[in-house]
């Protein structure tokens, strides 16, 4: 199947080559570019895709949640607001709510800035200049 598609053979790649720290960034990522689908599929009363797109965002954060490592500190409250994004998207759905997406969405995106900035700081320690993520 990547052999006809190309994109899908690069997407692969990448995961495969990325270290955790930016598999995590990629999970953040594709959390949002799911809400985003969902809020326009609300916005333009696609129901079926709002649907798919709210569901495809859940799990990416019961992913997250799942492989938080609980024996740090912050994890507790990691922990806390990832269960709180997971509900406003369950309510987003059912009640094809827009701004409950949005708060999730602003919670995903501290959360990926956040991370992008610890890797950032890693990459400067490992390699002295890092380059932008």
């Amino acid at each position: 199947m990547s052999m006809n598609n190309p994109y899908a053979a690069y997407k692969q790649n990448a995961v495969n080559t990325s270290s955790p720290g930016e598999l995590t960034l990629m999970l953040y990522n594709g959390s949002l570019k799911f809400i985003q689908q969902a809020r326009r599929a609300i916005e333009s009363e696609d129901i079926e895709a709002k649907n798919e797109a709210i569901q495809k965002a859940q799990a990416i954060v019961t992913e997250l949640m799942v492989t938080l490592d609980r024996s740090v500190p912050i994890a507790e409250n990691m922990l806390v607001l990832y269960d709180f994004v997971n509900n406003r998207l369950i309510e987003a759905n059912i009640r094809n709510d827009v701004q409950m997406l949005e708060e999730a969405a602003t919670i995903m995106t501290e959360f990926r800035d956040t991370w992008k900035q610890v890797i950032q700081i890693q990459r400067k320690k490992q390699f002295g200049d890092a380059e932008e993520i």
